[in-house]
């Protein structure tokens, strides 16, 4: 025995006890993998090759190894709060400098870029105008917080049941004004180019048995015709028999006017082809148009598969980016920077980025994060372990010394 086994041992526990210590200290801290100390013996090199009779010459740490293995997934009040659960990092930059982490802690900046505490910027594919997200080279994520621009309506579409019961009058005293020159009546919000509501209505004559004629007019201006003089029909529509499937001249009526707004002109599609004419009372079963207003920011929500979905004040939802994840070969090659984050290195191999939920790429959870994956109960076992590690190497030395004071006392 010399005092060299006894030594290394005690350098080998210390490690371990600080490694154990460290992940105690960590075990609240978001986004944390908890740390191992790897040991190896130690034996000296011989030119007479290995034989019986060699002995070790103590212990040395190996690798202080990192467990990615993954921690319990907490919920939050912050929208922007990210948890991955399964494989991959959030890509960061600072000024160009890449680094990675678990720790889905993030905020906005004054300029709309999505950062963590230490105003690093999540980086993702961006969006465009159309809200299509193009998954090329990752960038710095910003909100745009510009208003939505409106979109002109360019369809209606309309599923009434015509009563068929109602006696036929004539088309040429219609009058939009005067409810007794036709049947039913439909009205729905229609939008021009600049985000402007206007109302447009049907109205809907039966001229003969299972024929009836459908005039149009936007904020109370008739479309095509002159009232009441020479209406001209926006369409016609033919039943037969079982009051489905009506024929609708022309198959895809359109209706054109001019607003006062100074947006484009209307041209709107009415499609009633689902439309029936049963002996029931009128009614409106749906009614849409696709068109919208202008629209606020309200907010946004960040999906499994890491897209942001812009919430607007018009109702309206659009694609403004989506978060993107990097993974590794070797994650336990990465090379720790502090503050939660690591950076690549030649053995933890180059960086695969791609969208959450694609490859080794794990899902993304809003407003959550993933805790500390440090088993404390584990730690404070290991830390007694580690303690009669140290206690036992110290003993050797101990030991060694009270046999070099026997040798010493010697006569």
């Amino acid at each position: 025995m010399s005092f060299q086994q006894g030594l290394s041992g005690l350098n080998a526990a210390s490690k371990n006890l600080e490694v154990i210590g460290n992940n105690v200290a960590n075990a609240n801290t978001v986004g944390f993998k908890q740390g191992q100390t790897q040991f190896a013996d130690v034996y000296a090199s011989s030119l007479n090759g290995s034989g019986s009779s060699q002995t070790g010459i103590g212990v040395q740490v190996a690798q202080v190894k990192q467990q990615f293995t993954q921690g319990n997934i907490t919920t939050t009040n912050n929208s922007l709060d990210l948890a991955i659960n399964g494989g991959g990092f959030f890509r960061l930059s600072n000024d160009g400098n890449i680094s990675y982490s678990r720790n889905g802690q993030f905020q906005l900046d004054k300029e709309g870029f999505i950062v963590n505490a230490e105003g690093q910027r999540l980086t993702g594919y961006t969006a465009n105008a159309a809200g299509q997200v193009a998954t090329g080279v990752a960038t710095d994520i910003n909100i745009n917080t510009q208003d939505l621009a409106p979109r002109a309506s360019a369809a209606v579409t309309g599923l009434v049941n015509l009563d068929s019961r109602k006696d036929a009058m004539a088309l040429a005293g219609f009058d939009p004004e005067d409810p007794t020159t036709y049947h039913h009546s439909t009205s729905v919000s229609v939008y021009d180019s600049l985000g402007n509501s206007h109302t447009l209505q049907n109205y809907f004559v039966k001229t003969a048995p299972g024929e009836w004629s459908v005039m149009t007019t936007v904020d109370g201006t008739p479309s095509a015709y002159t009232p009441p003089a020479a209406p001209v029909a926006t369409a016609t529509m033919s039943f037969s028999g079982t009051g489905v499937q009506p024929t609708i001249n022309p198959a895809t009526p359109t209706v054109n006017f001019t607003v006062a707004t100074g947006a484009a002109p209307l041209a709107v599609t009415v499609d009633l082809s689902g439309s029936t004419q049963f002996g029931a009372n009128f009614s409106v079963n749906s009614l849409t148009q696709d068109g919208y207003g202008s629209g606020r920011l309200a907010g946004f929500d960040i999906a499994a598969d890491g897209m942001i979905v812009g919430r607007y004040s018009n109702g309206q939802s659009a694609n403004l980016a989506q978060v993107a994840l990097a993974n590794f070969v070797n994650p336990n090659g990465l090379r720790s920077l502090g503050n939660n984050v690591w950076a690549e290195s030649s053995t933890s191999g180059a960086a695969l980025v791609g969208a959450p939920n694609t490859g080794s790429m794990g899902v993304l959870q809003s407003s959550a994060v993933e805790d500390s994956n440090v088993d404390l109960t584990a730690e404070l076992v290991n830390m007694i372990t580690a303690q009669r590690v140290y206690q036992a190497n110290a003993q050797t030395i101990k030991t060694q010394d009270q046999v070099l004071q026997t040798l010493v006392n010697l006569r």
